[in-house]
C-alpha cells in the first residue's frame, strides 16, 4: 500500500480521512512485509481510529475551558484525610451519573479542592466523548449581562448553556444573584432538568442556598430542580492550596 499518488491523497483528505492517510504513510513496510492486505488494512484503520479519538478528546477538553486542564480523578491527593469516598469518586469517573442526568455538588471550605474536582469530572466526561463546559458563576453572570444587550442574546445564551451535556458551575452562589440572574438560572436549570447534568462547586452548605438565592419563589423553584437528583460530595476543610505549596 505504499506509493500513493498525490491525487489519491487529495481525495482522502477531501473526504476527511486525513488520519487514515497519516496512519497509512506511517506504516513501516519492513514490519508488515508479507502480511495479507486485510491484516495491513486493519492495522491502518486501528491506528487511524486511535488518532481520531485522541484528537476528538483533545478538542473536547480544549473547548471545555477548564480552569485546571491537567485535573485527573485518578490523581487526587489526601483522599482519606479529606474524608472523600473513593467509591463515590470512582463512580463519578465512570460518568454514569451523566447517563442518569444526575447533578453533582462539591461543597466544602475555600481551598478544599472543589474546582479541581469539578474540572476533573469535566475532563473525564470529555474522555468519554461527552461535551462538557466549565464556567465560574461570576463569569456566567457577566455573560448573561452582555447577552441581555444583544438582539436574541438571551435566547442564544440559554440555548448555548442548556446544550452542554455536562455543565460545571464553579463558585456557585459566591455572590447573591439579582432578580434577572435568578430568572435566568431557573430557566436554564429547567431546560437542563432530566436532560443533562450540572456540577456545582460551592463553599455554601445546602441549608444556606435558599437565602443566598433570595428566599422567594425563584429560590424554591431553582432548588427544586437541583436537590432531588444530586450526588453530594463534601470536600471538607483541608486546605489543598497549602498542601500544594508545601509539596512544591
Amino acid at each position: 500500500m505504499s506509493g500513493i499518488d498525490i491525487e489519491t491523497k487529495r481525495k482522502l483528505r477531501e473526504m476527511g480521512a486525513a488520519a487514515f492517510l497519516e496512519a497509512l504513510e506511517a506504516q513501516d513496510e519492513n514490519l508488515v512485509l508479507g502480511m495479507a492486505f486485510e491484516d495491513r488494512l486493519q492495522l491502518v484503520v486501528d491506528e487511524a481510529h486511535s488518532a481520531f479519538n485522541h484528537a476528538k478528546v483533545e478538542g473536547l477538553i480544549r473547548r471545555a475551558g477548564l480552569r485546571y486542564p491537567a485535573a485527573d480523578l485518578r490523581r487526587i491527593d489526601l483522599v482519606e484525610e479529606r474524608g472523600l469516598d473513593r467509591t463515590v469518586i470512582a463512580a463519578l469517573g465512570t460518568c454514569g451519573f451523566i447517563e442518569r442526568q444526575q447533578n453533582v455538588v462539591f461543597q466544602g471550605f475555600t481551598g478544599s479542592g472543589k474546582s479541581y474536582l469539578g474540572c476533573a469530572v469535566a475532563k473525564q466526561a470529555c474522555q468519554h466523548r461527552i461535551r462538557a463546559h466549565y464556567i465560574r458563576m461570576p463569569d456566567l453572570e457577566e455573560a448573561w449581562a452582555l447577552a441581555k444587550d444583544k438582539p436574541q442574546g438571551t435566547t442564544k445564551f440559554l440555548k448555548k448553556y442548556a446544550a452542554f451535556t455536562l455543565l460545571v458551575i464553579d463558585e456557585w452562589l459566591l455572590d447573591h444573584p439579582d432578580e434577572s440572574m435568578r430568572s435566568m438560572l431557573l430557566e436554564l436549570l429547567e431546560r437542563r432538568y432530566d436532560t443533562a447534568s450540572t456540577v456545582f462547586c460551592t463553599q455554601y452548605a445546602k441549608k444556606d442556598w435558599h437565602q443566598r438565592l433570595g428566599s422567594g419563589v425563584h429560590a424554591d423553584a431553582i432548588m427544586d430542580r437541583i436537590v432531588h437528583n444530586t450526588v453530594w460530595v463534601d470536600t471538607g476543610s483541608h486546605n489543598m492550596r497549602e498542601h500544594s505549596t508545601m509539596n512544591q
